[in-house]
């Protein structure tokens, strides 16, 4: 079992490219296979996920090769089965997108009902009550849901709970389907838009992507495309907190810091100095971190996605601050993991309570799932001493080189996967 071992208590300094965003672009490697011409997809993160991904749109038939760790080509006209294997649904949630993109297409399909990180409960209702409006007919077969329509067809939809899965699911469906779709209540996240320009740029008719309504008008068929996908977000994001609990200074580059408005909002309150170039985003830590409170909400809300790396480094801030998750409820899993750190952070309902301390100290801790594993390297990266990391299969699932790019800005931090060489790094780091 591979983990990470960190020794802490070194600023990080430097700049960091980021790549590709993971749930951009498994919702587009989704939806390229709705034509039977070549689409060609680049900036994709070389994570878990994706690798994931692309073996089960390969597992249906299509033709997928990759040209380098970030540029794959899909073509979808070799498609011969239209039920997906669980083996690939359990180890990712969104290949859930496969259901919209198969049923848009060829009117049927079959997807496991989806695992991913263990979070909370995602309900999927939504989803379906769109892939119905749009004239389907949806059964839970088996442990799978089954899509069949004779005829697909544009309707109203209103999202009950805003929801980017069903949001992207639905968009893509609709894309085919005769008439017009309008989806009201739509999520408004930056992965949604770049969804839907990658539609467009393979000639489906969105218009309002990025606001809470969505009009499409179905056509025909889609086409070719070559696209690049948007910036990662959360990446960005976790390089930025990283530099705040270590009192660092960091340059995230190739973001878009309009996506990044919420995360360096909660920066500059806490008491960073925070720079937004065209395509970069500069955080600095100097002086002593203070409370805040936050709470996840849709986009452009804080994203839930970053709820974890807030809150790992509120607890090396000044005073008492409060996070509040109101998306998913099993995000606090980390907290018993901090607490063996010396944190100081108590969980009552859908909040954290956190007192801050003056230090950290390393310990070994277990990584519950993607993002509060990547919190925990942020905690083992400010504490003193040194920590390990166990499961950090979650992290890879979404961290493209990670700990090579935390190298890069002064981290100490190896990726190690026996006691033998956890020694070598304790005795090479001193």
């Amino acid at each position: 079992m591979e983990q990470y071992v960190i020794k802490g208590g070194i600023p990080l300094v430097g700049e960091v490219e980021i790549g590709g965003a993971k749930n951009a672009a498994l919702a587009i490697l989704s939806a390229a296979i709705m034509t039977d011409e070549t689409v060609i997809i680049d900036n994709l993160p070389d994570v878990r996920d994706i690798n994931v991904m692309l073996d089960a749109i390969a597992g249906i038939g299509a033709m997928v090769e990759r040209v380098n760790k970030s540029t794959v080509k899909i073509n979808g006209s070799t498609i011969s089965d239209l039920s997906v294997d669980y083996e690939y649904i359990k180890k990712i949630r969104a290949s859930y997108y496969l259901l919209g993109a198969l049923l848009g297409k060829y009117k049927h399909a079959e997807v496991p009902l989806p695992g991913g990180c263990n979070i909370g409960s995602r309900p999927i209702d939504q989803h379906l009550k769109g892939f119905r409006a749009l004239g389907a007919s949806v059964n839970i077969i088996h442990g799978a849901i089954v899509a069949r329509a004779e005829n697909l067809r544009g309707n109203h939809i209103f999202l009950d709970v805003v929801s980017v899965g069903a949001t992207i699911n639905i968009m893509m469906t609709a894309s085919l389907a005769p008439g017009r779709t309008i989806i009201e209540n739509a999520a408004r996240e930056p992965h949604v838009v770049d969804v839907a320009n990658f539609l467009n740029s393979m000639g489906a008719n969105i218009k309002g992507a990025g606001t809470d309504v969505i009009r499409i008008k179905g056509v025909e068929r889609l086409h070719r495309t070559e696209y690049s996908i948007i910036p990662d977000q959360i990446e960005a994001g976790t390089f930025l907190f990283a530099a705040a609990a270590t009192r660092g200074d960091v340059t995230v580059k190739n973001v878009i810091p309009k996506h990044l408005e919420a995360t360096t909002a909660k920066l500059e309150e806490i008491g960073c100095d925070v720079e937004e170039y065209d395509d970069a985003v500069r955080v600095r830590a100097g002086r002593k971190l203070h409370r805040t409170h936050v709470k996840t909400l849709p986009y452009p809300g804080y994203p839930t996605d970053m709820q974890p790396q807030i809150a790992v480094t509120l607890t090396l801030a000044e005073g008492t601050s409060i996070v509040t998750e109101s998306i998913f409820e099993n995000r606090f899993k980390y907290a018993d993991e901090l607490s063996r750190m010396g944190a100081s952070i108590k969980v009552e309902g859908n909040s954290a309570i956190i007192d801050g301390v003056k230090k950290l100290t390393g310990a070994r801790v277990c990584a519950p799932d993607l993002r509060a594993g990547a919190a925990l390297v942020i905690a083992g990266l400010s504490a003193e001493g040194f920590t390990i990391i166990d499961d950090i299969m979650y992290i890879q699932r979404g961290y493209e080189n990670f700990e090579e790019k935390l190298r890069s800005l002064g981290a100490e931090i190896e990726k190690v996967s026996s006691e033998k060489e956890i020694q070598k790094f304790k005795l090479r780091v001193g």
